[in-house]
């Protein structure tokens, strides 16, 4: 299998899901590169080729920050291929983390992902799928508010204080587009500055106002999907609750949150069995939920996370499981060549 990792910037990719994944399928002997979403290319004659790094196939590698550190030194592969010479196309990149002066960056992965999917490579997520949820805080009100906890979008302060007051003076406040738990706020009715963070928000563009939910101080739990079902291997499930830092609300591992392990309960199922059929028929293949109780608080379609984490709960990184349903997929796509299209594919079991 010849599968190409789309990244941010290879130069600055940090040792996380992407490169489990990438070290996965190195070690079961694929033909794995990365590119960083500037490195597409588009010659007048329509062809399209990618500047991808490499690690040299058959190196050996035991560990993700072995092959991170061998794909960042001089002596990885550099070279152009064309993208019709490729078996898969993982769209990894996270544009809410691109940083002020690349917002030409932003779009650019899911852009040519769709151009590289009408070569007949298989993309993954449909690069289609990921057009319509690429601001996924808003694809994720799509989903039936029976799941959610109350919110509103806007970039009106007078809704906002409305809302506020609605809700005993305690919501979250969240930019429409980001990720990490930057920028993401508590008020309650102590708050002196709300008028100054909705005006520091609204500068950025819409702002998500959503009900507080005291559960969440314990902590959120991650559940990741893949194929619309809780992602398993070993017997284990892919579940991982994020404990927040002393003094914080926000559970985000980028924030100090730990990792701890938790049990599937029936209101997680019940979310996973609401989301499953948008989510399977949207064509997206790997998603991340996240969990308060009985409420999902955040859906990760662009670049979800946590698998380098579970090892350190003792389960397995699920790498091997991810790598095995491409595989299948590619098989299924030999089988039946164009009849099935990328987005039924993407889902496929």
């Amino acid at each position: 299998m010849r599968i190409c990792f789309v990244l941010n910037k290879v130069a600055t990719e940090a040792n996380g899901t992407s490169i489990a994944l990438m070290t996965k399928a190195h070690e079961m002997g694929h033909n794995v590169s990365a590119t960083g979403v500037g490195g597409f290319n588009l010659d007048y004659a329509g062809t399209i080729t990618i500047d991808v790094t490499a690690v040299k196939k058959g190196k050996e590698i035991k560990k993700p920050e072995q092959y991170l550190e061998a794909l960042k030194s001089k002596q990885a592969l550099q070279k152009r291929i064309e993208a019709s010479s490729l078996d898969v196309l993982f769209i990894r990149n996270n544009p809410t983390e691109e940083r002020a002066g690349r917002e030409w960056a932003e779009h650019s992965g899911i852009a040519f992902g769709r151009m590289v999917q009408q070569l007949g490579v298989l993309v993954l997520n449909d690069a289609y799928a990921l057009s319509n949820a690429f601001i996924d805080k808003l694809y994720f009100e799509e989903l039936p508010k029976s799941i959610k906890p109350a919110s509103i979008i806007t970039r009106n302060k007078e809704d906002i204080l409305a809302f506020w007051k609605e809700n005993n003076k305690k919501m979250v406040l969240k930019p429409l587009e980001g990720s990490g738990g930057q920028n993401v706020y508590l008020i309650d009715e102590n708050q002196k500055n709300l008028n100054q963070i909705i005006s520091t928000l609204t500068a950025e563009g819409y702002i998500i106002a959503q009900e507080y939910l005291p559960e969440v101080k314990h902590g959120d739990v991650r559940v990741l999907l893949m194929n619309g079902k809780i992602l398993e291997q070993d017997g284990k499930q892919a579940i991982i609750r994020r404990v927040s830092g002393k003094g914080e609300f926000r559970s985000n591992f980028s924030l100090g949150a730990t990792a701890d392990n938790s049990k599937l309960t029936g209101a997680m199922q019940h979310i996973v069995d609401i989301t499953a059929p948008k989510l399977i028929n949207d064509g997206l293949f790997f998603v991340g939920l996240d969990i308060v109780k009985d409420k999902l608080i955040e859906i990760n379609v662009l670049s979800p996370g946590g698998l380098a984490k579970f090892n350190k709960i003792g389960l397995p990184d699920f790498t091997q499981t991810v790598i095995r349903a491409i595989e299948r997929k590619l098989e299924f796509k030999k089988m039946h060549g164009n009849h099935i299209s990328n987005k039924t594919l993407a889902t496929m079991q």
